[in-house]
């Protein structure tokens, strides 16, 4: 069971390292319509036409639920003896599914 500081611990160094990892990818690659936002827990991240992304952090639930233009909502709940967010209907991390649609997105492999 995932305590509520352990949670915050956790979803707040998450969103830290994809905002990290997001910023990265805006020095890497020249895409048009690219920008990142982070404020209070949610994290925006716009790939031009292709769509906007939205992570969020879910406290009463402890999920990090995601919006992506290509798959649609998600709800992450973090798994302490993996250390990641896994998505439980079809068991997927949080991490495989971004990196597979930002690599559609930039044409690159993104990991």
């Amino acid at each position: 069971e995932l305590s509520d500081s352990d949670y915050h611990r956790i979803s707040d160094a998450t969103m830290e390292h994809l905002l990290e990892f997001f910023e990265n990818l805006n020095d890497q690659f020249d895409f048009n319509g690219f920008d990142i936002e982070y404020s209070s827990g949610v994290l925006t991240l716009k790939c031009g036409s292709e769509g906007t992304y939205v992570l969020n952090k879910q406290p009463p639930n402890k999920q990090i639920w995601l919006s992506s233009p290509i798959s649609g909502p998600k709800r992450y709940d973090y798994d302490l003896m993996h250390k990641k967010w896994f998505y439980r209907r079809d068991n997927t991390t949080l991490d495989e599914l971004l990196n597979n649609e930002l690599s559609t997105i930039f044409g690159t492999k993104v990991d």
